[in-house]
């Protein structure tokens, strides 16, 4: 049987979301895998990979808002706002309240800037920001809007040295948890770095779903592995569905517009550009983009 569909792996520590997607492709023999989003090599967690067809998901996947715990450490700033970099600055005595921290760090909830870290995968002139980094150079970075969902603060332990702050945020897509934890000190007048990062979640992908190499290695030797995948339409549950008639269904797998009035989709709905098609048997046709103004459906990325 050919594997197909999301496969949440644990990534663990010392590997490049690369790293992991070359180790699974050794453990399945398949080649066409695709991640869903980079992590750092010293963050852990939810790695969804596409494998087969689901590759097509991707971008959709990307998309979701990712959920992470961190461990914000004050009083001291790196060239790399993790502990891996250099050290720049150091404050030896950090006064803190804990309301005004609390206050703080849920003030950040909501659309905010980011410059992006010179150690970012973030391109200039065709050039990666942690090449020009490794070289010596700062460039500058425009600023982007990101969202803070949610910001929930687990532990404050501000007897430490260095005061810590252990923090599950739930952000947009491009949201650098390095550059929110610099920012969350800047804004209490100390420097700060990310002590530590887990991933908890991609979109509905969570922890808990996750299977590590050696799992993977196991089910896919007893032909198990299959059922532990997640069918890439359940992964883009956020995408809003669409049933065809068994008609519409053939001319969609033919890869035909289809006569669609807005009446068909929920009105909440029809303002929505993508939507997932099915057949009358609730296959999973494809996904599809609805053009309003002549009220069809044209075939995006189509499933035979």
């Amino acid at each position: 049987m050919t594997l197909e569909g999301i496969l949440p792996v644990w990534k663990p520590e010392g590997f490049t979301s690369h790293d992991v997607v070359a180790k699974v492709r050794g453990i399945l023999g398949i080649k066409r895998i695709g991640h869903t989003g980079t992590l750092d090599p010293q963050v852990t967690g939810v790695l969804p990979l596409c494998v087969g067809r689901a590759t097509r998901m991707v971008e959709y996947i990307q998309e979701l808002p990712k959920q992470y715990e961190a461990v914000l450490r004050i009083g001291l700033s790196t060239d790399t706002e993790d502990m891996t970099g250099n050290v720049l600055e150091e404050v030896h005595q950090v006064t803190l309240d804990e309301n005004h921290l609390r206050e703080t760090l849920l003030s950040f909830v909501g659309v905010i800037e980011q410059v992006p870290p010179m150690f970012s995968a973030v391109k200039i002139d065709g050039k990666r920001l942690y090449e020009l980094a490794r070289e010596g150079k700062e460039v500058e970075r425009k600023s982007r809007k990101v969202t803070i969902h949610e910001l929930e603060i687990l532990d404050v332990r501000l007897q430490e040295q260095y005061p810590e702050v252990h923090f599950r945020v739930t952000c947009s897509k491009g949201t650098y948890i390095r550059t929110l934890c610099v920012d969350i000190g800047k804004a209490l007048g100390y420097p700060a770095v990310m002590k530590s990062l887990i991933r908890t979640s991609t979109g509905s992908l969570r922890q808990e779903q996750c299977l590590t190499f050696e799992q993977i290695r196991n089910l896919k030797a007893d032909g198990s592995l299959q059922a532990h995948m997640i069918p890439m339409d359940q992964a883009i549950a956020h995408i809003p569905a669409v049933q065809l008639t068994a008609d519409e269904a053939v001319h969609a797998l033919q890869g035909k517009k289809i006569n669609l009035t807005a009446e068909r989709l929920a009105l909440a709905e029809a303002a929505q550009s993508i939507f997932r098609a099915y057949s009358p048997d609730e296959r999973f046709l494809g996904l599809f983009e609805w053009k309003s103004e002549s009220q069809i459906l044209v075939p995006s990325k189509v499933f035979l």
